[in-house]
């Protein structure tokens, strides 16, 4: 079984709009989530709820703890509203140079066809970004400010796990 104490799931979210420049774009990190790797399957579970935000890019000031605890709210009150994640893959392909994981991802009862495309790293790793739209999934993409603010539908899931599983 892989969780956080061996890899590591992140979602990366960008700011658009006229007041894009006084967002920030976010790392933001699933700090509890499993993975169960069966021979050529993978099943994987994520707690909506724990969310939290890791770092951000560009805006025009820091964000506070304040910022961070607000932002964690809307995207579990507001964005994902407390739905279930899950990945199911029956077809793993692994080679030499990575693994390719397609299956269904579903959030909140929708369920869309994804495909995980993982390189082999020289540290014994497997990393991979897989791009998402929001919208997909029945969700609306934050916006604040009036609209002039928004988070881009177009977001990508970065995973970061280790080549073998014991």
């Amino acid at each position: 079984m892989l969780g956080p104490d061996a890899g590591t799931l992140a979602v990366k979210t960008f700011r658009e709009g006229v007041a894009a420049k006084v967002g920030h774009d976010l790392v933001i990190e699933v700090t509890r989530w499993k993975a169960v790797v069966d021979g050529k399957s993978v099943t994987m579970e994520v707690d909506p709820s724990s969310l939290r935000v890791r770092e951000s890019r560009n805006g025009l000031k820091p964000l506070s703890d304040k910022d961070r605890r607000d932002i964690h709210d809307n995207i579990e009150k507001q964005v994902l509203g407390g739905r279930s994640i899950a990945f199911a893959c029956g077809a793993i392909s692994d080679d030499a140079s990575g693994v390719t994981a397609p299956g269904e991802l579903t959030i909140g009862g929708i369920t869309r066809p994804v495909s995980a495309a993982l390189a082999r790293t020289p540290d014994g790793r497997l990393r991979g970004t897989i791009a998402l739209r929001q919208s997909d999934f029945g969700i609306k993409p934050y916006k604040g400010l009036m609209g002039t603010l928004r988070v881009r539908d177009e977001i990508e899931i970065v995973v970061d796990v280790p080549a073998r599983v014991d």
